[in-house]
């Protein structure tokens, strides 16, 4: 029981975390503190979508994960764009 119980806190705390990155980044987007193409604004998407990934996993969310997923590869390859335009 207080396994269980730990998961789902432990999960739960995930989720949090995940949208609260998610959610600062196209806060700041919008108010034109950082640009949808920036490295900020991509680590905190791919940080958040990471983690939210994760939890849909947990929870056998699959529409959610592949959701997330979509949105990690995309803000992944966005940095890594970005690194490798830096390094030419």
């Amino acid at each position: 029981m207080i396994d269980t119980l730990l998961d789902f806190a432990h999960s739960e705390l995930i989720a949090y975390l995940g949208m609260i990155l998610i959610l600062s980044a196209f806060f700041m987007e919008t108010r034109d503190i950082l640009h949808s193409k920036a490295a900020p604004y991509l680590g905190l998407m791919a940080s958040g979508s990471g983690l939210l990934a994760i939890r849909a996993y947990l929870i056998d969310e699959w529409a959610f994960f592949i959701l997330e997923v979509a949105w990690f590869a995309a803000a992944a390859l966005g940095l890594w764009s970005l690194w490798s335009s830096l390094s030419q």
